[in-house]
């Protein structure tokens, strides 16, 4: 085996289509079929990925939407699964903010579409993960001891800048870096340790703000009583993966603060930039001892969505 992709993304025709705000608007989605994502898996040498539909995610105002939203993308990426089962894992989209709806969701999706974990978002519609109103939701993921891809969305915030600049250049790594930490000092990570959870983008920020982050507890303890094994610890726990993020500063930053097994290969298609005229979809990933980059590049994988990692007989 050369490559699982924990982070790639199939934009379904049902899901794209049922993506209406309540004013009427369409947000921006960019083409990705199942096809380009099979083209770019064979050129780079990927042999397996996990598929979800990316941002914006159900919710998008209208809470009935956001269940239909979500049911027919799940059907659409189940669909993609079971065409090819042991080159496709296949992630859930949960209807939240709604918790009971998103729970009645998790159930289908799992149960009986037979997915492999589901995505959340950093926030969605200004809640973040580890809000106290989601608590079931994080019972239920616990109980089952989920898989859960957390990927970046729209920040709730006006943008200091305006438009200046495109939200996805440093809004989206922000946005995960303020989910990271509300995971951590509400102590959702304390409460719920059998999530599974894997993080964007290498976590974005939060390996380079992890010390930062950790000295919450010196400064203001009575913050932190919901996370007595401290920020360090919580982040060295989860999972990240490198979509847009195989690259020397940000490699060397992750790995002196999470221990190597704790990273997965993912491309962040169709978002990716990948190099032309070459195999290799990460060559800064070369890097790496010859068993440092097969353990990124497809053994840790077997933590997540074992299934897809084939061993040679």
């Amino acid at each position: 085996m050369t490559r699982v992709d924990l982070h790639a993304h199939v934009i379904p025709d049902a899901y794209r289509e049922l993506l209406i705000a309540p004013d009427g608007n369409r947000p921006f989605v960019p083409a990705a079929p199942l096809e380009e994502l099979v083209a770019t898996m064979e050129r780079y040498e990927i042999d397996a990925a996990a598929i979800s539909t990316g941002p914006p995610g159900a919710y998008l105002g209208d809470q009935g939407r956001a269940n239909e939203t979500a049911r027919a993308a799940n059907e659409a990426i189940a669909a993609i699964v079971r065409s090819a089962p042991a080159r496709f894992a296949g992630l859930a989209l949960l209807p939240l903010p709604d918790a009971p709806e998103a729970i009645d969701e998790l159930g289908y999706a799992l149960d009986e579409l037979g997915l492999d974990g589901v995505m959340l978002f950093s926030n969605t519609a200004g809640t973040y993960l580890g809000d106290d109103r989601w608590e079931a939701v994080f019972e239920e993921l616990d109980r089952r001891g989920t898989y859960v891809f957390v990927h970046p969305t729209l920040p709730p915030n006006a943008l200091p800048l305006g438009g200046e600049h495109p939200m996805w250049l440093y809004e989206f790594p922000f946005d995960t870096t303020r989910a990271l930490a509300k995971l951590i000092f509400s102590g959702t990570f304390e409460r719920y340790p059998s999530i599974r959870m894997q993080f964007a983008h290498l976590g974005c920020a939060a390996p380079f703000l992890a010390h930062r982050l950790a000295s919450l507890a010196g400064r203001e303890p009575e913050r932190t009583r919901s996370a007595p094994a401290g920020a360090i610890t919580y982040l060295q726990r989860q999972y990240y993966d490198t979509g847009l993020s195989a690259n020397p500063p940000a490699l060397a930053a992750t790995r002196e603060l999470i221990p190597l097994e704790h990273i997965v290969f993912g491309t962040d298609w169709p978002y990716a930039e990948l190099p032309d005229g070459e195999s290799d979809p990460a060559p800064a990933l070369a890097l790496l001892t010859a068993e440092e980059r097969s353990a990124i590049d497809h053994g840790n994988a077997v933590a997540l969505v074992p299934r897809l990692v084939r061993t040679p007989a």
